[in-house]
């Protein structure tokens, strides 16, 4: 797992007691381990009775979390929220992917205020910053100012507000697209790019700012870990490619050809405001933060995340 070094404060020298809302998930089952192997003490959040020492219930939208959940804590992690599916969103689809988030955020940031618990890590997007074409842009970078993704992950922030007017130390982790092992992003090309069927969506232009499932559990930690970080952290990898860089390079490592290309006008045919936003936006982000207070990645490269991925 990655190194840590620098930073300013640092608390890895002894367990830290921290919540995770979300544990269940891809990026909370795996941060659940990477906290506990590096001797930290987790609890997890879970909607129904609890069922192990290390559960607590919760119900988000009554507002109610069991007593004494925050007792000693000294870190709250969300990662709470619905996956972004690639299908059409229908209005209720999106309802419920702003419901997921905000409800459980709104709920944690006022417990987190209330119980004065010191830190909370909040999960967030990198599509905060709308597309950005060709130009690169750190945690410095403007919000977008269009699409619905966009207008989420700036509503998705401002829900922690209770927890930093409380006193509380408030870090967004502004995430990219998350590269694992099993499901997300790969889970949904792999079978395509094996059977020979990958290729670039739309002109290939689009920047993807990406992230191993490694890096993104070890950048959590590391925040969590160092009381200096503050405010919003990109989670993504140190270079961002294209489309076409990422496609080409994904047909590599599995020793495939990809000469397929899916037009954009298909993409949003088929997907419609789905595919703009996930398929042929271009969101260019350097992770200017976590670079700068010293987080030693695992994987710099998307090769490097892919070839982990897929285990060449």
């Amino acid at each position: 797992m990655p190194r840590v070094a620098g930073g300013g404060s640092v608390r890895e020298d002894h367990a830290v007691r921290v919540v995770i809302a979300g544990s269940s998930g891809l990026i909370g089952t795996a941060l659940v381990s990477h906290l506990r192997e590096a001797g930290h003490d987790v609890l997890r959040l879970v909607r129904r009775a609890p069922a192990a020492p290390d559960e607590r219930g919760w119900d988000p939208p009554a507002g109610r979390v069991d007593d004494g959940t925050f007792d000693g804590v000294d870190a709250v992690v969300n990662l709470c929220g619905n996956p972004q599916a690639p299908r059409p969103w229908t209005g209720a689809y999106k309802q419920a992917m702003r419901d997921s988030r905000l409800v459980p955020t709104e709920v944690l940031a006022a417990a987190v205020a209330e119980h004065r618990v010191p830190t909370l890590v909040n999960a967030s997007g990198i599509n905060y910053y709308g597309d950005t074409g060709p130009d690169a842009v750190d945690e410095k970078g403007p919000a977008g100012t269009t699409g619905f993704l966009t207008v989420l992950s700036r509503d998705w922030e401002a829900a922690t507000a209770p927890a930093a007017a409380g006193g509380a130390r408030v870090v967004p982790m502004r995430t990219g697209l998350v590269l694992s092992p099993s499901g997300g992003l790969l889970g949904t090309l792999r079978p395509l790019f094996r059977m020979g069927l990958g290729g670039r969506l739309g002109s290939g232009r689009q920047y993807m700012s990406c992230i191993s499932l490694d890096d993104h559990v070890g950048a959590i930690r590391y925040v969590v870990e160092h009381d200096a970080i503050t405010g919003p952290v990109n989670s993504t990898g140190p270079q961002a490619v294209t489309n076409a860089e990422f496609t080409s390079t994904f047909a590599a490592v599995l020793g495939r050809p990809a000469v397929f290309a899916v037009p954009s006008f298909g993409i949003r045919l088929v997907l419609g405001e789905a595919g703009e936003e996930l398929a042929l936006t271009s969101i260019r982000v350097v992770p200017a933060v976590l670079e700068g207070a010293g987080y030693q990645y695992r994987h710099r490269t998307v090769r490097e995340m892919l070839a982990a991925a897929v285990g060449s």
